[in-house]
């Protein structure tokens, strides 16, 4: 009779252990639902003149509350990823139609004055910024003044050193170190540029502009067009 019994388990543990596997030889991971069903197996055809240890049992169980709890705690983190990029990609749609900060050097010139930046990383002593134009001349030399870390905006009237109206096009900043007191102390040129259209063909939207594509993440502010940037120095 116990032979029989033993016979019988063994047979019925096979069988659920090879439902299991066939189940997850697509994913290649033992699921929730397979642990389950190994575990009633495991009782349902225990030997009755053997049975299974209780603390065995009870570990058992706890091992299949974790893994339910960690089941739960990947579906959470999936639907807060997936509400997170819904919201990034209509936060972007609303920045249709104005302009944004991002970290590059080319700009446009037109009739009106434009505003230009920089972002300071580190600590600097001294900034020198430069307009250049297309062919990569040096037309216009800017003042710096303020040399704290973080972003920084002045207004170009357009005009060069000699206080000429200089023509509509193509410009690009160029900001450059003139002393810090590291050796890791940066400075990047900051522009800006209007939103042109969103793609959200990616699983992030970009942000498109005449400039370029960028993320949200390298934007370092939107604003209307009649609106100056704001300076975020510390």
């Amino acid at each position: 009779m116990t032979t029989t019994t033993g016979t019988t388990a063994a047979t019925a543990a096979a069988t659920a252990a090879a439902a299991a596997s066939k189940t997850t030889s697509k994913t290649k991971t033992l699921g929730q639902s397979d642990f389950l069903s190994l575990l009633v197996a495991q009782l349902k055809y225990q030997d009755p003149l053997n049975p299974s240890d209780p603390t065995e049992f009870t570990s058992q169980l706890a091992q299949y509350s974790q893994l339910e709890q960690l089941f739960n705690l990947n579906d959470s983190m999936t639907q807060l990823s997936t509400a997170q990029n819904n919201s990034e990609r209509l936060s972007a749609l609303s920045l249709i139609g104005q302009d944004v900060v991002v970290e590059d050097s080319e700009f446009t010139l037109g009739s009106e004055d434009v505003q230009l930046g920089y972002k300071v990383d580190g600590m600097v002593t001294g900034i020198k910024l430069r307009v250049e134009n297309s062919s990569g001349k040096t037309v216009a030399t800017l003042t710096a003044s303020d040399l704290s870390e973080g972003n920084h905006f002045l207004t170009w009237n357009g005009q060069d050193n000699t206080g000429n109206q200089l023509a509509s096009g193509k410009y690009s900043l160029v900001a450059d170190v003139v002393g810090s007191t590291g050796t890791t102390a940066t400075v990047a040129p900051l522009v800006r540029a209007e939103v042109t259209g969103i793609d959200l063909s990616g699983s992030t939207p970009q942000i498109v502009t005449g400039l370029g594509e960028y993320k949200i993440s390298a934007i370092h502010g939107a604003y209307n067009k009649s609106q100056s940037a704001v300076s975020s120095g510390s």
